[in-house]
């Protein structure tokens, strides 16, 4: 498990209503580490947040954590069904 996969579960947990289903996954494509967040479809806004900062501070947090195991990492986020 990488740093970038805990900092993206932590920061959803907080910032979801429905913490217990918060799912992250991690994958390797091409040199680079895809996280993939899975959350109910009303916690993907607030997550994804107000044309998409929220998103994009979590991005930048997980690409912050990957550089320091020397990797890149991007964010992926997805409805859970």
């Amino acid at each position: 498990m990488s740093r970038a996969k805990d900092v993206v579960e932590l920061i959803a947990r907080a910032l979801a209503e429905h913490p217990d289903a918060v799912r992250v996954s991690e994958a390797e494509q091409r040199g680079q580490v895809v996280v993939e967040l899975f959350m109910a479809p009303g916690d993907l806004g607030r997550v994804i947040g107000r044309q998409g900062r929220t998103a994009s501070a979590i991005r930048l947090l997980a690409a912050l954590a990957a550089e320091r195991d020397g990797q890149r990492v991007s964010v992926e986020f997805r409805d859970s069904v």
